[in-house]
């Protein structure tokens, strides 16, 4: 099964993650800061801010037209206990050509305070049932939301064995201009950024415990005067992959599912972690050139829902990726936080 008239698709999705862009932007540019951080609900296992309200009603609304067209299980946070629709409305699940899996605002926290832009995420899969996963994603888009002091902002998508296409727009001259992601060409990790998430509080003493090893594993004692390595916390696992895909960073983990059962010792939970929606534009990194895969090395696997924990591992390239993962997975098991 494939996705039916994939080029006309991409540009009916481009076109709604410009309006849902423009929306964001122009609440920001609006609204004081503490009325869109205000927290409204606790969806999809995530907390649910006032600004994320702007971005949904935009997309049901692009949406419910696009499935005239394409019929759809539509897959995001804010719809209802389930996570998902189907469109048109009255569409048996079953008749519906995709699952369209997305993130209107994937880095809420940072846009909202306007510290760091956020990214509208969108993988599109066929729609194989219940059983759809990241892997049977074929189309994928990822749309920058700007900060308002920030005129350029960009866009990339791929298709499955396509590679990666992207834009950058002036927002003051309305200018799109073509723009390719260029990884990291380093050879090793010795003064580049890369970095394990712990963005809140719970479990973060294990996870920089953790790249501390692994640093100290690949780079040596650190030298006085000196910083081997650097890091950088982007609350947004778009935002974690942009960087990589544009050679700004060279290798990104975020393992805070592994450490649950260490947190639950401790009698405390979880908290927030990635899920599939944040993830659903791997492909992009893959066309790309970017390794990505779980914990153990392995495909990244979930299936296509707003609730499924998920771990996973960006590498700029396969060298680093030789480098950083066989390291990184024998720490993870000599910590008892990965089997095999």
């Amino acid at each position: 099964m494939v996705i039916p008239d994939r080029e006309e698709l991409l540009e009916a999705l481009r076109a709604i993650h410009a309006a849902i862009r423009d929306a964001v932007v122009f609440a920001t540019e609006r609204q004081a800061l503490e009325q869109l951080a205000e927290a409204v609900a606790e969806e999809g296992g995530d907390t649910i801010f006032a600004i994320d309200r702007v971005s949904e009603l935009t997309l049901l609304e692009q949406f419910a037209e696009l499935a005239e067209r394409w019929p759809m299980v539509l897959i995001a946070e804010g719809l209802g206990e389930s996570g998902q629709v189907v469109l048109p409305a009255g569409t048996p699940e079953a008749a519906a050509a995709l699952r369209v899996i997305v993130d209107p605002i994937d880095g809420t926290r940072g846009l909202m305070y306007q510290k760091r832009p956020a990214f509208i995420l969108t993988g599109v899969a066929p729609n194989r049932g219940p059983q759809t996963n990241l892997t049977d994603i074929e189309l994928a888009l990822m749309t920058e939301i700007p900060l308002v002091k920030q005129h350029l902002c960009d866009q990339l998508w791929a298709s499955r064995g396509e590679g990666v296409g992207g834009e950058r727009l002036n927002r003051l001259t309305g200018i799109a201009e073509p723009l390719a992601p260029r990884p990291s060409q380093a050879t090793d990790l010795l003064y580049g950024y890369g970095s394990i998430s712990r963005f809140f509080p719970g479990g973060r003493d294990i996870l920089a415990a953790i790249e501390e090893e692994l640093i100290v594993q690949l780079l040596g004692p650190q030298p006085p005067g000196v910083a081997l390595a650097f890091e950088d916390q982007y609350i947004s696992t778009g935002g974690q992959l942009y960087e990589l895909l544009m050679g700004h960073d060279r290798w990104v983990a975020d393992l805070r599912p592994l450490i649950e059962p260490l947190l639950r010792e401790r009698g405390r939970a979880l908290g927030i972690c990635c899920h599939p929606y944040d993830v659903c534009v791997e492909l992009i990194g893959r066309e790309a050139g970017l390794v990505i895969t779980d914990p153990a090395g392995r495909p990244l696997s979930a299936p296509l829902d707003v609730r499924t924990p998920v771990s996973w591992v960006g590498y700029a390239s396969p060298r680093i990726a030789a480098q950083v993962g066989p390291a990184l997975r024998a720490i993870l098991e000599g910590r008892g936080l990965l089997v095999g």
